[in-house]
């Protein structure tokens, strides 16, 4: 079937073939053959290829052998009624890592073997809902931390004190371990104080902010110090609207994540960590405890090359103490996340080797002091 001979059968091109291409879901129409006959926007960007590319392909080369979609395919043939099917994995070499994805089947018309194809995707929305969760579940865990951090430093105070006196009336070679006593005291001072900043649960001062002058200034300070050696690449949407934020706070988060970026790239010759912003409309996320829904069109990224994140790691990325890091503290990504949070924002990950994702999503200023709604 040629594309002369499909096009009267296929959606007209019209405001209905518009509809079509601004829904946020991939979809195909599939023909008798198997052979992809249209394809939507969002089912161009799942599959990373145009839908001239698409039309030249079947269905089973674009999922894994043996899909659950193509026995669906097939069995909407047959029953002439649509059929879902929930998280299913569509990932291939073509398309690498975890695609989690609805699948909704239905026949195109009553007299035709073509079906229509939908696909769902899970992740974002299982990121969100796990991100939303860590977020109840850390009110407890921040308000025994203030408490811990509270009564850790008036002890810790008193060994300081004592090595101290101590170190007064021992001999040379013995100061070395009062020494020894006075840094770790102020090691472990320090560590609470990282965390008493879970516990601070005051307003955050905030203005609408320019993300470029945020991203040009942490990438001044990374190329002067830590990421000297890494080459920049950076790709912004000048248009983007301001961010209604906490300026100090933004340059923590994303000086944050590019040092971690750096630190993952080590010391690779072709090392590359690249800044993206971009508009993203559609993306609306749930308060929990609350009908309001808040829009977080403005997306930031830092994407570097380096080896990945361990995959038993990812689902506990943000939480505290967990780190890869021989000498870290594990309390980078959590502020990180605690700070996207009280921005009312979020923060996702994805990773694999040699494309390493982290997304910022947050809502944009809408004047007076506040953050556009849905």
């Amino acid at each position: 079937m040629n594309r002369a001979e499909t096009t009267d059968t296929l959606i007209d091109r019209s405001p209905a073939d518009a509809a079509i291409n601004a829904l946020p879901h991939p979809i195909l129409i599939v023909a008798s053959d198997g052979r992809i006959l249209e394809a939507n926007t969002a089912a161009e960007a799942f599959f990373a290829t145009s839908a001239p590319v698409l039309r030249r392909h079947f269905v089973r080369d674009l999922v894994p052998f043996g899909s659950p979609l193509l026995g669906l395919i097939e069995q909407v043939r047959a029953r002439g009624a649509a059929v879902n099917e929930y998280r299913v994995d569509l990932g291939t070499p073509r398309n690498p890592g975890e695609r989690i994805v609805d699948l909704h089947v239905a026949p195109l018309s009553e007299n035709s073997d073509q079906v229509v194809v939908m696909l769902q995707e899970r992740t974002r929305a299982d990121k969100m809902d796990r991100q939303l969760t860590h977020r109840g579940a850390a009110r407890s865990v921040i308000a025994l931390a203030a408490m811990l951090a509270h009564e850790i430093k008036n002890p810790l105070s008193g060994i300081r004190g004592a090595a101290q006196l101590l170190e007064q009336s021992v001999a040379d070679e013995d100061r070395t371990l009062t020494r020894l006593i006075c840094d770790e005291a102020d090691r472990i001072v320090k560590l609470v104080e990282r965390m008493e900043v879970f516990g601070d649960d005051r307003p955050v001062e905030r203005e609408p902010v320019n993300i470029h002058v945020v991203l040009e200034h942490v990438k001044k300070l990374a190329q002067t110090g830590f990421a000297r050696h890494i080459a920049f690449v950076e790709e912004y949407d000048p248009s983007l609207p301001p961010v209604y934020a906490n300026r100090d706070q933004l340059i923590q988060v994303f000086l944050n994540l590019v040092k971690n970026a750096a630190e993952a790239i080590g010391d690779a010759p072709d090392g590359e960590i690249q800044l993206t912003t971009a508009f993203r409309p559609g993306v609306r996320l749930s308060l929990p405890g609350s009908k309001a829904r808040v829009s977080l069109p403005l997306e930031f990224c830092v994407k570097d090359n380096g080896p990945g994140v361990p995959e038993d790691l990812m689902p506990h990325l943000f939480d505290p103490f967990v780190t890869t890091k021989p000498s870290g503290s594990g309390l980078g990504l959590a502020l990180v996340a605690k700070i996207v949070g009280d921005h009312g924002g979020i923060i996702e990950c994805e990773s694999q080797p040699r494309r390493t994702t982290f997304r910022v999503l947050m809502p944009m200023y809408a004047g007076d002091g506040e953050t556009a709604g849905p």
